[in-house]
């Protein structure tokens, strides 16, 4: 009895989450234009949305996969300088194999990067 009712259950609730039909669903498309080119005109069973953009980022790699978040144009000034803090550094704490207790640096240098890789902790 209890097997009768879960799957006459189960059958109740694939019926609501039945796939709409082909006609049902609306026809949508998206494109992007560059420069002075013609948006085509949609028709009466298509919807076309243009976004234009400047002929010279025709061939360019889209903004949203250029990784550009080591530049140093897009770090503040107080990155800059921790930054610059550490090149031609030597003795301890500095990574290189001149001066006494260079190597203990290489740990620091290791979790810096780390650091730096994974980004803040909290992100807004």
């Amino acid at each position: 009895m209890i097997r009768l009712a879960i799957s006459t259950l189960a059958i109740g609730t694939a019926a609501l989450f039945a796939v709409q039909p082909a006609e049902a669903q609306r026809n949508e498309r998206v494109l992007i234009v560059y420069g002075d080119d013609e948006c085509p005109t949609s028709n009466g069973e298509e919807i076309v949305v243009c976004a234009r953009l400047p002929e010279d980022e025709r061939y360019r790699i889209p903004q949203p996969l250029r990784d550009t978040r080591d530049q140093p144009a897009d770090m503040a000034w107080a990155a800059r300088a921790q930054a610059v803090e550490y090149v031609g550094r030597t003795g301890t704490m500095s990574c290189s194999p001149v001066g006494p207790g260079g190597f203990t640096g290489c740990t620091e240098q290791m979790l810096r990067a780390a650091r730096s890789e994974r980004g803040p902790l909290l992100d807004f």
